[in-house]
């Protein structure tokens, strides 16, 4: 039994799988801080400082009662809120490495699609190069 897994743990596909979800985790962790530490920030400079981390819909008070600073604060109370600031930062993570992939997609196609170079033709066989000087004397004779 031992012998049947490392054969399949060794296979083409599935190391190939393994390679494919570590890089993934690592890109979705560069992805999270772009949107993090660059796009929201710059986000909410556009909307004159509005910070989509702290924002959330407060559905129900805690103990003691709100207003609270940040949705962590409100969930340490006890409360119930939608967080809508987590909710458009997950929503930007998601377009971003849609478009990233869909770029990574668009630039493999293109690459498989880059005409192959033409083979080089074969050398003359013996026969061809015999031929060849006799016509060219015969032509040279007349």
């Amino acid at each position: 039994m031992l012998k049947e897994f490392r054969e399949f743990a060794m296979k083409g596909n599935v190391v190939d799988m393994a390679v494919g979800i570590v890089i993934g985790a690592a890109f979705g962790a560069i992805v999270t801080s772009l949107v993090a530490d660059l796009v929201m920030p710059l986000i909410g400079i556009i909307t004159g400082g509005l910070d989509f981390s702290a924002r959330y819909l407060l559905l129900k008070d805690g103990v003691p009662p709100g207003p609270y600073a940040t949705p962590a604060v409100a969930k340490a109370a006890g409360a119930v809120t939608l967080n809508i600031g987590n909710f458009i930062s997950l929503i930007l993570n998601f377009i971003i490495v849609a478009f990233a992939l869909f770029m990574v997609v668009k630039a493999m196609n293109s690459a498989r699609r880059a005409p192959a170079a033409a083979p080089a033709a074969p050398p003359p066989t013996k026969e061809e190069v015999l031929l060849t000087e006799i016509r060219d004397l015969l032509r040279a004779a007349r």
